[in-house]
């Protein structure tokens, strides 16, 4: 058979149909829709791939100056986030103390000022018969002195009377659990029982509704400041006079150098002191110059003696809750530092 050739040149095969799909049933060519052989995903892998090469690429040619970058993108991060989280938590501290002053949650909320007692025994007895006997009490060495019970009742007292005075008046006993062979029992609790078994020395109806502890300070000067927090919790606000109850050779280390540590105004801060037992004083006088000495170069009580002594005084761990009821003064709580607080504080005006 003869090979024959279509026109000149190589050969070329013969299509007698169309590329098409024929339907047998209608003689009808139907035109057929084939999927294109390309993936659509190849483009963009290899765009991904080719950035990924040039970084590479930029690492190895340029490793400290890609580093410094990846360094500063980092830091920048961590503040921004850092400042942003601490917004949040104010800001939801605020919300939550505008929906207890909306929904009434504050127990003393129509209370502005504060009387504080400070404790300085814990009272041991079973019965509340004897609250002016030493063997009623658990005392120190030093103050194993005739007439010592009496000068805490004299706090106490004190205390009572000056909130009677003031109808605006929160009254705060304070102080911890701070002596561990007197058990889990705290200052301020033992200064309300001996109020309370006193009758509130005929101040009950007005002053016991309004009378309250903090519980977990260790040494003066918590003492004030978590009071202050105390009255914030309690309250919702922050006290716009402050009145202190201690022995009167304790005036200068309130009255100056706690004052002035947290910053309150001099002309709303008032101070009750009351004498120490008979035949104590110039011994008391002499121990004080040495605390005020301490609290002159460690006005926080973050450092050194101070620091060892509160945590002498927390035989039981317990945890103290402060700043969590008062946040506009958490930079405070956790400043430490031989000058005062330099930030602003709620009642600097």
């Amino acid at each position: 058979m003869n090979n024959q050739s279509f026109g000149t040149g190589s050969p070329k095969s013969f299509h007698a149909y169309p590329r098409v799909d024929f339907d047998l049933e209608s003689g009808n060519a139907r035109k057929s829709f084939r999927k294109s052989k390309s993936t659509p995903l190849i483009d963009p892998i290899r765009k991904i791939n080719s950035v990924v090469n040039r970084i590479h690429y930029v690492c190895k040619l340029h490793p400290v100056a890609v580093f410094l970058a990846s360094l500063f993108v980092c830091l920048t991060m961590l503040v921004v986030l850092s400042v942003y989280e601490t917004r949040f938590r104010m800001m939801g501290f605020r919300r939550n103390d505008d929906l207890s002053l909306s929904l009434g949650l504050y127990p003393l909320a129509n209370l502005r000022n504060l009387v504080m007692v400070a404790g300085h025994s814990i009272y041991t007895s079973t019965t509340c018969g004897k609250v002016d006997s030493e063997d009623s009490w658990f005392l120190e060495p030093y103050q194993k002195n005739p007439g010592q019970a009496a000068t805490f009742l004299a706090h106490i007292k004190e205390g009572v009377e000056s909130a009677a005075k003031d109808k605006r008046s929160l009254l705060l006993f304070s102080g911890g659990e701070t002596r561990k062979d007197a058990g889990p029992r705290s200052e301020a609790q033992s200064y309300w029982s001996v109020a309370e078994s006193q009758g509130w020395f005929g101040r009950q109806d007005s002053v016991r509704s309004r009378a309250l502890t903090e519980e977990h300070a260790r040494d003066s000067f918590e003492n004030l400041l978590f009071s202050v927090c105390r009255f914030r919790e309690l309250t919702g606000t922050y006290p716009q006079n402050i009145t202190v109850v201690s022995y009167d050779f304790k005036k200068e280390r309130f009255a100056h150098l706690h004052r002035l540590a947290i910053g309150f105004p001099e002309g709303r801060f008032f101070y009750i002191g009351t004498p120490a037992a008979p035949g104590a004083q110039e011994a008391a006088e002499k121990g004080e110059a040495h605390v005020r000495a301490q609290f002159q170069e460690d006005p926080y009580g973050c450092l050194g003696s101070l620091h060892r002594k509160r945590l002498k005084r927390d035989p039981f761990h317990r945890l103290i809750p402060y700043p969590n009821g008062c946040p506009e003064l958490k930079g405070l709580f956790s400043y430490c530092g031989p000058v005062p607080y330099p930030a602003s504080l709620p009642w600097i005006e």
